[in-house]
């Protein structure tokens, strides 16, 4: 019964009894079971009761002498607690289960939910970041969130503090979707406990962990699959090269979701990680516009809120890797110890100056080139 990341064909047929749904919630809660194991006993039985009767001789076969099932009372137990915190369970066979959602390999066999399904039937746009966010970074969720929410999106986020929390209360007027790192009845941080409450009645909390987990460092990984995996969209608004938001970014890459990453200062740590995904071939956002235009939907809104950002607000071209990378070494050709400017740098490459700026900030997030007061520059 040793786990494996081959996608199974999930289950067709939902559990319409509250006596199936208390087998399927034993057999993925039984030692030894995880969800690529739950897929596979679920396809070879057919149903959660057969494979729970066959479990115990498939783990002698196994080599497991002492194996035991999950015992009825601790299901008992976490169905009691759903009731009494008003989640409602939903599986992967249910039609009220992400369309998105289900179709990664690992997608979760059950969901607690708590709060209105109804989210989930319009398109989803994650927005994650950091949780030291900047006074700008914050402001710039705010903004996303609510021009998205004004267009018919539903917001992802993780709830954490910083940008999750920002994103959170913008959207709560439209729709906003909490992916619980524990339980869905347990609030993580404690300081979003009135947040939290609010997306009970306004919005949705998910969760793929039992009733009344704790969120642990290990949990969280697994929360960002979930994140990435429900939207149409990830949108990293400030990330540090080492941050979690990118790792939901790069599960958003293996589930074939949009990435989109806004800008920041080369020199801020809080912007490393969303300027190495812009490199490396992520989305530039300035505005909701540019996230719809990148999904291919026209905005119910006549004009996005443009914050006051040091970014170019010029269209940005699109440029193949090979192109960008031919353009970075064109760049250093160019230049040398003595300082250029950087406008008749742009002349001399005959290009676009968005084209320029943009490869000049890689380069200079590399330490190759360094910035000059006047608008100069020169290679390091």
């Amino acid at each position: 019964m040793t786990e494996d990341h081959i996608s199974s064909t999930h289950p067709q047929l939902p559990p319409t009894t509250e006596e199936h749904r208390c087998a399927w919630l034993r057999l993925l809660r039984s030692r030894r079971v995880g969800i690529a194991t739950f897929y596979r006993l679920m396809a070879q039985y057919g149903s959660a009761e057969a494979a729970l009767e066959a479990l115990p001789d498939i783990a002698r076969d196994a080599g497991e002498t002492n194996y035991s099932l999950c015992p009825v009372g601790v299901v008992a137990a976490e169905m009691k607690a759903a009731a009494a915190a008003g989640a409602r369970m939903v599986t992967v066979a249910d039609r009220q289960y992400p369309a998105n959602l289900k179709t990664i390999p690992d997608a979760p066999p059950i969901l607690w939910a708590l709060g209105d399904l109804g989210l989930l039937n319009r398109p989803l746009v994650a927005l994650v970041g950091a949780r030291n966010a900047s006074s700008l970074g914050t402001r710039m969720a705010r903004s996303l969130a609510k021009n998205l929410g004004d267009a018919g999106f539903t917001i992802v986020s993780g709830l954490a503090r910083g940008i999750d929390t920002a994103a959170h209360h913008a959207a709560l007027e439209t729709g906003t979707i909490a992916i619980f790192a524990g339980g869905v009845d347990v609030t993580y941080p404690a300081e979003n406990a009135d947040l939290s409450k609010q997306m009970a009645t306004h919005g949705l909390r998910l969760s793929e962990q039992p009733m009344g987990t704790v969120p642990q460092a290990r949990h969280f990984p697994a929360r960002n699959r979930i994140i990435s995996g429900i939207a149409t969209a990830v949108v990293v608004v400030e990330a540090a090269a080492k941050s979690g938001s990118l790792i939901t970014a790069r599960n958003a890459l293996d589930q074939g979701r949009d990435v989109l990453a806004v800008p920041g200062h080369p020199f801020d740590a809080r912007a490393s990680g969303c300027n190495m995904l812009i490199r490396d071939g992520a989305t530039l956002v300035r505005s909701a516009d540019d996230i719809l235009e990148a999904i291919n939907i026209s905005p119910k809104f006549a004009k996005t809120a443009q914050l006051d950002l040091p970014m170019p607000q010029a269209a940005t071209p699109k440029r193949s890797l090979s192109d960008t990378a031919s353009l970075h070494m064109e760049i250093l050709n160019r230049l040398g110890p003595s300082p250029v400017a950087e406008n008749q740098l742009i002349r001399d490459l005959g290009t676009s100056a968005q084209s320029v700026s943009n490869v000049l900030v890689d380069l200079e997030i590399d330490g190759r080139i360094q910035r000059q007061s006047g608008g100069l520059v020169s290679r390091t």
